[in-house]
């Protein structure tokens, strides 16, 4: 299960954690403009706008989980099992497989009021990859420096949710997580009053006991309330460091330990990686569960006319500064 959250302060900024019981083998993958996307119903996409994100890539083509596109749009794909739904192919709209949304988004829409105008003529048709790799049921949040909104394809048809908190997680579908935050109105960073008995004298013996109540298991929707609390009451200074560092430390509140959240068979949902993008800059930043420094891709520094893709895989390992 993941999260994904956005974060405002000079820039904008936009990421997740991707948490599951096993590496694919993700990458950081740049996809240049001139790279040709053939999609499965639409024809083909040569020329696009320049996108990075993290990808597995099967047969030189990106699967990525989440992105952003030369002009700041940013787009993350979560794990939405049981309430996924994929439609047969319709005429009258625009069918494009789940694997191939990001790309025909963030390849031709720069802001999120383009991707609503594209997404309410779509339909996402129950087309795999390929055999060895069928569809995942996924929700996406879309985000720009302005607006997010939550998308999902489920049985009743495709929905557009305006996203006032700029997170997501995965079940239950998108309205219900959000009025879910209902029960958690009272929550608060100052020490509450004492509003139990006006007789009754209360000590406040800790800081913090205005967030008494926040969720703290690894469920999705505890992890949604939870990511909401910290996002939205989060502060940092304006600069570059200051920024993806708070960005950081709110994924951190929401990240799986090895042990908590276990899938049988001595195996164990974690945070394989947590990822962080200046929007503005077309940067990426990423840490990884057995590597907490944080590494650095600037889709700027390569050539973004040309056709291949350039990928990094991930550092994995730890890195340690010995300070003496």
């Amino acid at each position: 299960m993941c999260t994904a959250a956005t974060y405002q302060t000079k820039d904008f900024y936009f990421g997740r954690t991707f948490d599951y019981g096993s590496s694919y083998g993700e990458e950081v993958v740049i996809t240049p403009r001139k790279y040709i996307f053939n999609f499965r119903k639409e024809g083909v996409l040569s020329n696009h706008y320049a996108m990075i994100g993290t990808a597995y890539v099967a047969n030189e083509y990106p699967l990525y989980y989440e992105a952003v596109n030369e002009k700041g749009l940013a787009m993350a794909g979560l794990n939405f099992a049981g309430n996924a739904d994929y439609k047969e192919e319709c005429e009258e709209k625009t069918n494009i497989a789940p694997f191939e949304l990001i790309p025909w988004i963030l390849g031709q829409c720069q802001t999120v009021k383009e991707a609503r105008i594209q997404l309410e003529k779509m339909n996402l048709v129950n087309i795999s990859f390929s055999d060895q790799l069928p569809l995942t049921p996924l929700h996406w949040l879309i985000a720009d420096k302005n607006e997010a909104i939550t998308v999902e394809s489920v049985k009743e048809g495709l929905f557009i949710y305006e996203n006032p908190v700029g997170v997501l997680t995965n079940n239950p579908t998108f309205d219900k997580q959000l009025f879910h935050l209902n029960n958690y109105r009272y929550l608060q960073t100052t020490t509450p009053d004492n509003t139990f008995g006006k007789d009754l004298s209360l000590d406040v013996y800790s800081l913090g006991m205005g967030g008494m109540g926040l969720p703290g298991d690894l469920s999705s929707q505890s992890r949604f309330v939870r990511a909401s609390f910290a996002k939205l009451n989060s502060s940092s200074d304006n600069d570059e460091l200051s920024s993806v560092s708070q960005f950081f430390h709110i994924l951190d509140y929401v990240s799986q330990p090895r042990g908590l959240c276990s899938l049988g068979n001595g195996q164990y949902e974690i945070t394989i990686y947590a990822s962080c993008y200046n929007t503005d800059a077309g940067i990426q930043y990423y840490t990884c569960y057995d590597n907490h420094q944080i590494t650095k891709v600037d889709m700027h520094k390569e050539n973004l006319d040309e056709r291949n893709l350039v990928r990094y895989p991930l550092i994995t390992k730890e890195q340690i500064n010995a300070q003496n």
